[in-house]
C-alpha cells in the first residue's frame, strides 16, 4: 500500500495548484494523508481525485474545515495504526513534535504523522515512526519543499521524505 503524506499546503495563498512532483506520486497512491493547514476545502477535492484522502485540521483552517476533519484521527491502513494530528497548541514553549507525540500517549501506534512546523522529520521513537512531511508548497526556512511516501507491506511500514526545489 502506497500512502502519500502532505501537510501545510496553505492553498491557494502559497500555490494555486498541487506541485508537479507531488502529482507524479499521487498518480498511483492508494491513500493520502493531510496533516492540516489545508486553508481551503478545494485542496481536499484536488487530492481526493487521486485516492481516498484522510486529514485533520490545522491552526490556519477555518470552522468549516475544523468541523469536517477534526483535530486528531486514528486510522487503520494496511494493517497499521496511524495517529494523525497537526501539532499546534497554545503553549509555544512545547515543541510541535512533543505535542504530537503527547496527544497519542498510551496508545500503541505504528506511526504518528504531524505537521505545523513545516520541518520534515522521519525517525523512530521506540517502535513508533514519527513523520512530519514538511510542506509541498510553503518551505518557509527549509532548503526545499517536501512531502512523504509511506509504504505498508505485510503490516510493516516504511517511509521516505521527498524533497524538491520547484513547487510548480
Amino acid at each position: 500500500m502506497k500512502i502519500v503524506v502532505v501537510s501545510d499546503t496553505h492553498m491557494p495563498r502559497m500555490s494555486k495548484k498541487l506541485p508537479d512532483r507531488l502529482i507524479a506520486e499521487l498518480a498511483d497512491a492508494d491513500a493520502i494523508l493531510h496533516a492540516g493547514d489545508w486553508t481551503s476545502a478545494d485542496v481536499y477535492t484536488m487530492l481526493a481525485a487521486y485516492a481516498p484522502t484522510y486529514g485533520v485540521s490545522g491552526n490556519n483552517d477555518g470552522p468549516e474545515l475544523r468541523k469536517r476533519f477534526g483535530l486528531k484521527k486514528l486510522l487503520k491502513l494496511g494493517g497499521c495504526t496511524i495517529g494523525l494530528i497537526h501539532g499546534h497548541g497554545i503553549n509555544k514553549s512545547i515543541a510541535t513534535e512533543t505535542r504530537a507525540v503527547e496527544a497519542f500517549r498510551g496508545q500503541r501506534l505504528d506511526v504518528i504523522v504531524y505537521g505545523h512546523s513545516h520541518i520534515p522529520v522521519l525517525k523512530r521513537i521506540g517502535k513508533t515512526m514519527i513523520l512530519n512531511p514538511g510542506s509541498p508548497t510553503d518551505k518557509r526556512r527549509q532548503p526545499q519543499y517536501s512531502f512523504a511516501i509511506m509504504r505498508i507491506v505485510d503490516g510493516k511500514v516504511d517511509a521516505q521524505l521527498i524533497a524538491y526545489d520547484d513547487k510548480s
